[in-house]
């Protein structure tokens, strides 16, 4: 098979792994949702979320960022793992990196309108049964567009930078990262994450939220 067509067969298997691994997220939500008996504007009112953006992400047509899933968790009673899960291991949980390399990721937006995907999440602790930590190795793409939506959300988050420069928006501030920095911060203050120099970056992400 020529080189191009190597690549563009790569490419589409990707883009059909987020939308399978989207689409479990989606439905998971909207089969807890309809459990609990609450309707999307009872959702949308709890989450501060608008009812269109909770029927795009059940829908699996829009994942903006970890952010609005948080908040449904909250408004829902259960932890964010709930909808990244696997499987319920107990014990010590390995994530390998050959398996790594092939492991469906999970595609984000960078904003609620975009479907750009800008982001990808490669979770390492979906097999452990009750954490409350959400590491993550995570792709970034350059973003086609400054007109960021800042996230803000209970919890703390950690960022260490594999390869590339990140840039941070926190608040008012702004943070570049380059290879090896990190930085720690409270997820209740706006902010955004994105690459810098428009050139990929790749992050060991963890996210911790309360429940």
């Amino acid at each position: 098979m020529p080189e191009n067509n190597k690549f563009v067969s790569k490419n589409n298997g990707f883009k059909q792994d987020y939308r399978r691994k989207n689409k479990i997220i989606g439905e998971k939500i909207k089969n807890v949702r309809e459990m609990k008996n609450i309707s999307v504007e009872e959702m949308a009112e709890r989450s501060g979320l608008s009812e269109d953006q909770i029927i795009r992400i059940e829908g699996n047509e829009d994942f903006p960022s970890l952010a609005p899933l948080i908040k449904i968790a909250r408004v829902l009673g259960v932890r964010l793992g709930t909808f990244l899960d696997d499987q319920q291991e107990l014990g010590p949980v390995i994530c390998r990196h050959e398996s790594l390399k092939c492991q469906e990721g999970i595609g984000f937006t960078n904003n609620a309108v975009t479907k750009h995907k800008y982001m990808s999440y490669h979770a390492l602790s979906s097999d452990k049964s009750g954490r409350h930590m959400e590491p993550f190795i995570i792709d970034v793409k350059p973003a086609k567009t400054a007109d960021f939506i800042f996230s803000t959300h209970e919890g703390e988050e950690f960022i260490y930078v594999i390869e590339g420069t990140i840039e941070i928006n926190y608040g008012k501030n702004t943070y570049i990262l380059n290879e090896g920095d990190s930085i720690y911060y409270d997820s209740i203050v706006a902010h955004h994450v994105h690459a810098g120099d428009n050139k990929p970056a790749k992050i060991l992400g963890v996210v911790y939220t309360p429940y």
